[in-house]
């Protein structure tokens, strides 16, 4: 194990640095000493890591990918130490969350709120996007998902929180005005606003299948309104353009002051798991592993959401 760590140090400092003479200075030894360590290193790799010329020198290939390869060695090198130095149920310092946009705004964040208040060390950077993220890549210590990759990477944690629940719901003035749809069949005569994929194409709304304990499919044929963002598909049936299939996290204080009404209850069916992920090697630190409870306790459906 000792010889795969040799050189690298004065390898990093050369990269850094871009220079023999410079890197020495760093490390407090020759110009001559680092020189022939990374020459070692290149022997013993067999492969060159700079390319060298009388005028600069500058990383191979070879040798940037084998520079960002140590960089994120020694980067969890750091991560493992921190994990020691760590009070165990402390939660203070630095913690990257990632959440989706529109829930982590409307659940989310409260329950961050909450934690910072309660843990005044507490120093969350939380990153919003309704994209799958690569943790690893930026640096994420915990997302909250909603849906889930067909196939969970080994390296990833996930814990369940539950799912969502979606139902047909418009305002009282639209309702008013046109009726209330007593049957799917009804609903193609009232104008419907649906979730637009990234192409522009309405996304079919979910129905309980209630004879074979499913789901089934609706697709709308020509939806009078197609928006890709949960709140503004929120926005526009609180302004009364028409009925569409929400989560409930997404509508419940407007249900409970009358604001907006359901639809066709019995169709209401279960929409999209919700998820905890995180790098296994993060659980490791009592950090991440207190907020990981933390925020499972604030952020887990009991009942429908």
């Amino acid at each position: 194990m000792s010889d795969h760590l040799k050189g690298i140090a004065p390898f990093l400092a050369t990269a850094d640095a871009g220079s023999f003479t410079k890197a020495a200075e760093r490390l407090h030894l020759s110009s001559s000493a680092v020189s022939k360590s990374v020459a070692r290193l290149e022997a013993r790799l067999g492969v060159i890591l700079f390319e060298r010329s009388t005028r600069r020198l500058q990383l191979s290939s070879a040798g940037h990918a084998y520079y960002a390869t140590c960089k994120r060695v020694l980067q969890e090198l750091v991560d493992a130490e921190n994990v020691l130095a760590e009070q165990e149920g402390e939660l203070a310092g630095k913690v990257r969350i990632g959440v989706p946009a529109s829930y982590g705004r409307m659940r989310v964040m409260p329950a961050l709120i909450d934690l910072c208040e309660k843990y005044p060390q507490l120093q969350p950077s939380i990153a919003f996007s309704d994209r799958f993220v690569d943790l690893f890549e930026e640096r994420i210590d915990i997302a909250v998902r909603i849906g889930a990759p067909s196939h969970w990477p080994a390296a990833l944690g996930q814990m369940h929180l539950g799912d969502e629940q979606l139902i047909l719901c418009a305002a009282p003035g639209y309702l008013a005005r046109r009726g209330t749809p007593a049957s799917i069949a009804e609903l193609a005569q009232h104008d419907c606003i649906a979730y637009g994929r990234a192409d522009g194409s309405p996304m079919p709304w979910l129905f309980a299948d209630g004879e074979h304990g499913g789901q089934l499919e609706h697709r709308l044929a020509s939806p009078r309104m197609t928006v890709g963002d949960a709140e503004a598909r929120t926005a526009a049936v609180l302004a009364g353009l028409g009925v569409a299939q929400l989560a409930t996290w997404l509508v419940e204080q407007y249900l409970a002051t009358g604001a907006i009404v359901a639809v066709l209850p019995p169709l209401a069916t279960q929409g999209l798991p919700l998820y905890l992920a995180w790098p296994l090697a993060r659980q490791l630190t009592p950090k991440t592993g207190t907020l990981l409870q933390e925020l499972r306790q604030r952020l887990t459906i009991n009942g429908p959401a």
